[in-house]
């Protein structure tokens, strides 16, 4: 009986995870190829031929052509995907502040960089012991030769003289710069590419609404939400709209 709870228990673990890796490869074929979604459902017509469905966020828009040379289309791709990850850490870094009010008063975030001038200097999350900054020149500095190291080293293709990477992709290395193992499963790995960009373009027009928001009211996302919450009538984009003074 017991050989035959284990062998069923077995037999139960495989048909489960065989479900479950159906279901992934499913999820993943549904946003590529001919079948995907288009960007106007089903009165998408007349699909430029170059989007074939092969990337992961094709939705087969291209009205004003940017795409159809394949050398500008790889450009285009490779920059949306780095300006869509430095979109969602900008997002990210812009509610923190505001909802993080652990340590010392965080300032709104487009004011945020203006604590460098004051006494103390900068205390990264509001706390001492994490990171305090009190150069600009040491920022800058730090920022320009490990952030331009690093974007190198990627657009390379991870290639250094001693033949680590040759094999990397530049934009989803993944082996050393995947350690939790997110990629090792190809059909995981298309699905999480269509997430990733699909968050990153929903990432960059936050922060476009972030920076309009800044000039208008003078507040960060997270009061001009409370102040939505609040009142919606008089507390929204179109009565921001016909009384526009930036603050």
């Amino acid at each position: 009986m017991a050989m035959l709870a284990r062998s069923t228990a077995r037999s139960g673990a495989v048909v489960t995870s065989g479900r479950r890796a159906t279901a992934v490869v499913a999820k993943a074929t549904e946003w590529y190829g001919p079948d995907r979604p288009q960007w106007l459902g089903p009165f998408s017509e007349d699909t430029p031929t170059y989007l074939k469905g092969e990337f992961p966020g094709d939705y087969g828009w291209d009205t004003a052509g940017l795409s159809a040379d394949p050398q500008t289309f790889a450009a285009y791709r490779v920059t949306e995907t780095i300006h869509a990850r430095w979109a969602m850490l900008g997002a990210l870094g812009c509610i923190i502040p505001e909802i993080d009010q652990s340590g010392s008063p965080q300032p709104v975030w487009f004011k945020a960089g203006a604590q460098l001038f004051a006494d103390g200097g900068i205390n990264y999350l509001g706390q001492e012991g994490l990171i305090h900054a009190q150069s600009g020149v040491a920022i800058v500095v730090c920022q320009v030769i490990l952030m331009g190291q690093a974007e190198a080293f990627r657009s390379a293709g991870y290639v250094t003289p001693g033949g680590f990477g040759e094999d990397l992709d530049n934009l989803h290395p993944g082996d050393a710069f995947d350690p939790l193992g997110l990629a090792d499963d190809p059909d995981t790995f298309a699905e999480l590419k269509v997430k990733e960009i699909k968050n990153g373009r929903l990432a960059m027009f936050s922060m476009l609404g972030f920076y309009v928001q800044a000039i208008v009211t003078g507040e960060g996302p997270i009061a001009n939400l409370k102040a939505h919450i609040a009142d919606p009538v008089t507390a929204n984009a179109f009565a921001s709209a016909t009384k526009f003074t930036p603050q």
